[in-house]
């Protein structure tokens, strides 16, 4: 995969490498495809348990790869699986924390905060102007309550997106209004995860860019 990571891309890491919005909606699905595969059309149910930008990898034509299976589970179809293990990325965790079981949904549910990521151009954890830390999910949540969804898509796209595919990728079904969250969600979560002992991964986070200061025009290309 001589492209690499697909986290270098999205946050600067590689110079004058701003990807498309149809680049990373080639690489959405492409993941999407994945998940599909793992959960539904191999001989066992696979629960990769670690998506994220990191493990997206990319060949010349930014052709989409899931990699390291390192925290993964398989079993066999129609057999409830839980987990008795804390274990994870913060995507990941959030999921299992909701559900107390490690099955696709929580991989979806990890997809989910990557699509997120992809669309926004931020990181799962982000720091705010406040100096802050803030989860990318309730962010996007603030701004689709708001009614201000387009200025939460990566400003380093100026503008030149889909915006029905963009919206989609922010809303995930256009005929579902977004959930109300209060507030104090976000806090609890965080606190759950450094309670356990994950203050270290979640500083490893570091925004690329402040929450809050996140603007676009809502025009498509």
């Amino acid at each position: 995969m001589p492209k690499g990571s697909l986290d270098k891309y999205l946050y600067g890491e590689v110079d004058n490498n701003t990807l498309s919005w149809d680049q990373r909606f080639w690489i959405i699905r492409g993941i999407a495809s994945a998940l599909i595969y793992l959960h539904e059309e191999w001989e066992k149910v696979v629960v990769h348990r670690d998506i994220k930008a990191s493990n997206v990898l990319l060949d010349d034509e930014l052709n989409a790869r899931l990699g390291d299976f390192g925290l993964a589970r398989l079993y066999d179809h129609g057999v409830e699986q839980e987990t008795t293990r804390v274990v994870g990325t913060i995507e990941w965790l959030a999921a299992s924390r909701r559900t107390g079981k490690g099955t696709p949904l929580t991989d979806v549910f990890a997809f989910g905060i990557f699509v997120l990521e992809v669309t926004c151009g931020q990181r799962p954890i982000m720091q705010s102007t406040q100096d802050k830390q803030v989860m990318l999910v309730d962010w996007v949540l603030e701004h689709a309550q708001q009614g201000s969804l387009a200025d939460a898509i990566d400003v380093r796209l100026k503008g030149d997106y889909n915006v029905e595919e963009a919206y989609l990728a922010l809303k995930l079904d256009g005929h579902i209004e977004p959930p109300e969250l209060p507030a104090h969600q976000s806090f609890q979560a965080l606190a759950l995860m450094q309670n356990e002992g994950f203050d270290s991964y979640i500083m490893s986070y570091p925004s690329s860019t402040s929450a809050g200061t996140v603007s676009s025009s809502s025009g498509g290309r």
